[in-house]
């Protein structure tokens, strides 16, 4: 199978899930990235941000 096609379905498929179900889907693949992926403007920062506030307010716990 075609890996963008695989992605679009997985895709299409976790879409499906309920907001919290995503979000947890959505932590555990940030947790998955190597710890050496970083970039310049400190997006990944941001974004563990954004997900442990957002993890917070849909009341469980932030990895």
């Amino acid at each position: 199978m075609n890996a963008m096609l695989a992605i679009a379905e997985i895709e299409a498929q976790a879409m499906e899930l309920t907001d919290s179900q995503r979000a947890k889907l959505a932590a555990s693949l940030l947790d998955s990235l190597p710890a050496m992926l970083h970039n310049d403007d400190d997006g990944l920062a941001e974004a563990y941000r954004r997900d442990a506030e957002k993890s917070s307010d849909l009341g469980f716990e932030a990895r």
